[in-house]
C-alpha cells in the first residue's frame, strides 16, 4: 500500500458519480485512505445516496456536491476520476480536458498503475459469463487472479495493493470502461470480444458506430504480440470497420468447434460461444487442457443469467434478470428447456428495435406479465395480441403472484426483461435482488 499512498498522497481528485453499486464507494474509500483530497460529487442527491454516504462518513478528506455538479469542481484538479455512464458530451468533462486536468476510470487506471498483464473481456452479450468462466479456469490453473471492471461492488483501482508480481488482471469491460481504456492510449495484453449488437443507444444517441468505437478499445491500442479473442458473430464486423488498425494476434472462438467429449453445463446455444471465448482465452494463457474441460463441465453459470432458482408444484422458475436487451431474453427463451414458458418482462426503453421480439416471443411464451416503463409502452402499442393482452403491473411482487397462480405443473416461469430497470428499481441488481428475495419466499 506505502506506494500507492504515496502516489495519492494529497492529490485532488474529483470523483464523478458516486452511485449505488459499491464501486464508486470503493474507489472514494481507497482514495481516501490513501490521502486524497477528494470532492466526490453525483447527479443524485444525499438522501438517494445515504446508503453509499454511510459508508463515506467517517473520512474527513472528502467534500461533497450532490444533487448535480458544478464546473468549478472540473478545475485545479490533478485528477477527474468519473464513473460509467458519464454523457459522452459531459460539459464537465469537457471542462476538465479544457485545462488540462487527466480523465481516469477506475478499471484503466489499475491497468495503467500496475503494470500487471489484463485480460479484458467485453461484448454487448456473453461478457459477464465469459469473464467467470475465465475467473474459474484461472483459478483452478493457480494463478493470482484479480477479477474487475463492470463487477458488483468491486472497486478495480482498490485492487492496487493486491497486485504481486505474479498478479493478472482479469476485468469485464463495458463500453464505458473500454471507453476509459481508450483515453489512457492503452488496451488489455489479452482482450477478448464476444458479440456486438445494438445496445445503449439512448445514451449513443442511436449512433451504432459510437458504441462500436468505445467497445473497439478494447483492442485499438493492442501491440503485435497481444492477443485478441473473438466470436464468430462479431469477427466480420470487427475486420470490416477495423481492418489493419488490429495490430495484435487475432483468434476466432468457433462454437463449431467446442471440443469433441467435453460437456456444458450452462443452458442455450450462446453458451457454446461464451465457452469457446473462454476457452481460446485459457488456451492464450497457456493453460492446460483439462483444467479447462473441467472448469467448463461444471461452471453453472453467473447469477441473474438464465439462473435455476427452485421450483415449486412441478413450475420451474428462472432468473435471467441481467437480460437488458430484446435479444438476449429472446435467446433465454430459446435456451430453457420444455414447453412454452410464463414470461415476466418489461422496463426502461433503451432506443433499440423491438421487432424480433414482437416476431418471436408469442411462439415461444405461453404467457406474457408485463412490468410497467417506457420499454413497455412500445409493447402494448404493438397491435400484437401477446402484448396488448397481457398484464401490466407496477410492483414485482404482483407479477410474481400473477405468473405463479396461471402456471400449472410442467410450467416455467421466466423473469427475462428484455429493458433496463430504470424506474421501478434503483438499478439492475435492485431488480435481480427483489426477485430472487421474492421468488424464496414464494
Amino acid at each position: 500500500m506505502d506506494s500507492q499512498a504515496e502516489f495519492f498522497n494529497g492529490k485532488r481528485i474529483t470523483l464523478m458519480g458516486l452511485g449505488l453499486l459499491g464501486r464508486g464507494v470503493g474507489d472514494a474509500k481507497f482514495l481516501a485512505e490513501a490521502g486524497a483530497e477528494l470532492i466526490v460529487t453525483d447527479l443524485k442527491d444525499d438522501e438517494q445516496l445515504r446508503a453509499s454516504l454511510d459508508e463515506l462518513k467517517h473520512f474527513s478528506n472528502i467534500r461533497y456536491r450532490l444533487g448535480g455538479h458544478e464546473l468549478e469542481d472540473f478545475r485545479d484538479r490533478d485528477f477527474i476520476l468519473k464513473a460509467a455512464g458519464v454523457p459522452i458530451d459531459s460539459l464537465y468533462i469537457e471542462e476538465a480536458r479544457k485545462n488540462g486536468i487527466p480523465i481516469k476510470m477506475s478499471a484503466s487506471w489499475l491497468a495503467e498503475l500496475s503494470g500487471i498483464p489484463v485480460v479484458g473481456v467485453t461484448g454487448t452479450r456473453g461478457k459477464s459469463t465469459v469473464t467467470h468462466l475465465l475467473e474459474d479456469i484461472m483459478k483452478r490453473a493457480g494463478m493470482h487472479v484479480l477479477l474487475g471492471g463492470n463487477v458488483r461492488g468491486v472497486s478495480t483501482l482498490a485492487l492496487l495493493p493486491e497486485v504481486t508480481q505474479n498478479s493478472i488482471a482479469l476485468m469485464e469491460l463495458d463500453s464505458w470502461q473500454c471507453q476509459g481504456f481508450g483515453d489512457a492510449g492503452i488496451s488489455p495484453t489479452l482482450a477478448v470480444f464476444t458479440t456486438f449488437m445494438p445496445d445503449h443507444m439512448n445514451y449513443y444517441k442511436d449512433d451504432l458506430d459510437l458504441y462500436l468505437n468505445d467497445k473497439a478499445q478494447i483492442f485499438l491500442n493492442q501491440k503485435p504480440d497481444d492477443t485478441l479473442v473473438v466470436g464468430t458473430q462479431v469477427a466480420p464486423v470487427l475486420k470490416k470497420k477495423y481492418g489493419s488498425k488490429i495490430l495484435s494476434h487475432v483468434v476466432v472462438a468457433d462454437p463449431a468447434y467446442f471440443p469433441s467429449g467435453w460437456e456444458i453445463s450452462m443452458l442455450g446455444v450462446h453458451n457454446l460461444l461464451n465457452a469457446m471465448c473462454a476457452i481460446e482465452t485459457a488456451r492464450a494463457l497457456g493453460i492446460d487442457e483439462e483444467v479447462i474441460k473441467e472448469s467448463v463441465a461444471t461452471f453453472k453459470g453467473v447469477p441473474g443469467r438464465l439462473e435455476f432458482l427452485r421450483e415449486i408444484h412441478g413450475v420451474g422458475i428462472y432468473n435471467d434478470n441481467s437480460s437488458t436487451t430484446p435479444e438476449a431474453t429472446l435467446a433465454a427463451l430459446r435456451a430453457i428447456p420444455g414447453s412454452r414458458a410464463i414470461l415476466i418482462m418489461g422496463g426502461a426503453d433503451k432506443g433499440l428495435s423491438m421487432q424480433e421480439l414482437l416476431s418471436f416471443v408469442p411462439a415461444y411464451a405461453k404467457r406474457v406479465i408485463l412490468l410497467t416503463g417506457s420499454g413497455t409502452e412500445r409493447l402494448v402499442t404493438s397491435n400484437i395480441a401477446t402484448f396488448m393482452n397481457a398484464p401490466v403491473y407496477d410492483r414485482l411482487e404482483d407479477a410474481l403472484r400473477d405468473a405463479m397462480d396461471s402456471a400449472v405443473e410442467g410450467d416455467l416461469i421466466l423473469f427475462s426483461p428484455a429493458f433496463a430497470s430504470f424506474g421501478m428499481f434503483n438499478n439492475e441488481f435492485d431488480r435481480g435482488d427483489q426477485f430472487v428475495e421474492l421468488v424464496k419466499k414464494l
